[in-house]
């Protein structure tokens, strides 16, 4: 098999070019003793040594440490010769300081100031408004659309976009026409894919790129026993309204898709990611629809590693043509 990551794939009308696979920046550096910094940097040098170009992450993610992690790190990139041109730089705002938000034009101003200070760049490629309740303050005169708006005016960001989880949210900031990229999560893998009516057919009909993230769900689609890995995730406390939550019907069927994926001799986590790779069909008119991006979370550099290997895993054609019937099992 070739290369999955040496074709890159337009983000919508942005202009921008990305690699299938992208990094996401929410787990950079996290041990079970806490933070490592030193990890989190080696984790995004690795990325960038493999071939990933895209790099998403958010002002919000560990109050700035995944900012952080990932300057120091291009900084070292660039003194080995990588360039700044070839790497697509996405970040988020409004969630600085959580837990309070703040999508005040003022409010979005400092934070990209302070993203572009953490980051060691002087323009950011891709900004997203982060997880907002409702689009009201976001579009409001003297919001962070306005913002945004004149900041990619004075080309210190190239795209603008919206990193949410309701889909009538993106399809209402799509439709302002001044979307430029949408960062849906959880909504489209083995277990569900309500992200394709839900956003990328109306993306695909205004040219909005789309990034796909958490398509492992915190690792219950990541190739090891789902039930296992439903066991430590809630042993660790996870909130159970919170989407790194793993339900019991998903568990039951990721545990039924880990089953028949052993029994084909393939890993759950590249049939998972390889169906996130491919092409989608959206509509009667079956019109072509991709994913630009699908974005992993890794915290190492060996969990960056296993994804894109698993990318690159063969999986037969007749497995591919089972799936289907697997997928719409209860």
């Amino acid at each position: 098999m070739d290369n999955p990551l040496s074709a890159k794939r337009r983000l919508g009308r942005s202009g921008l070019y990305v690699t299938p696979l992208g990094l996401g920046g929410v787990w950079l550096g996290s041990t079970p003793e806490g933070f490592d910094e030193e990890l989190g940097v080696a984790t995004v040098l690795r990325a960038l040594e493999l071939g990933i170009n895209l790099i998403d992450t958010s002002a919000g993610y560990g109050g700035g440490r995944s900012e952080r992690c990932i300057g120091i790190a291009l900084e070292k990139w660039f003194k080995r010769g990588g360039r700044r041109e070839d790497i697509v730089l996405s970040t988020k705002t409004g969630t600085r300081r959580r837990p309070e938000k703040d999508y005040s034009a003022q409010g979005t101003k400092q934070s990209v100031k302070e993203s572009l200070e953490l980051l060691k760049t002087d323009c950011l490629d891709v900004v997203l408004v982060h997880d907002p309740e409702d689009l009201a303050p976001v579009l409001a005169p003297g919001g962070a659309l306005e913002a945004l708006e004149e900041l990619k005016e004075k080309d210190t960001i190239r795209a603008i976009g919206l990193g949410v989880r309701s889909h009538e949210l993106h399809r209402s900031f799509i439709q302002t026409g001044q979307c430029d990229v949408s960062l849906t999560y959880r909504d489209f893998n083995l277990l569900d894919q309500s992200a394709v009516q839900g956003v990328l057919k109306m993306a695909g009909a205004h040219d909005v790129g789309v990034l796909n993230g958490m398509p492992i769900i915190k690792g219950l689609l990541g190739g090891d026993d789902p039930l296992q890995v439903a066991r430590e995730i809630r042993e660790a406390g996870s909130n159970s309204s919170s989407p790194y939550h793993p339900q019991e019907d998903e568990v039951q069927r990721a545990r039924a898709l880990w089953e028949w994926a052993e029994s084909k001799g393939v890993s759950l986590l590249a049939l998972n990611l390889q169906f996130c790779l491919r092409p989608l069909r959206v509509g009667r008119m079956g019109r072509g629809v991709r994913i630009a991006s699908t974005l992993v979370g890794a915290s190492n550099p060996e969990e960056i590693e296993a994804d894109v290997a698993a990318i690159s895993e063969e999986i037969p054609e007749q497995i591919w043509q089972e799936l289907p019937e697997r997928l719409d099992r209860p």
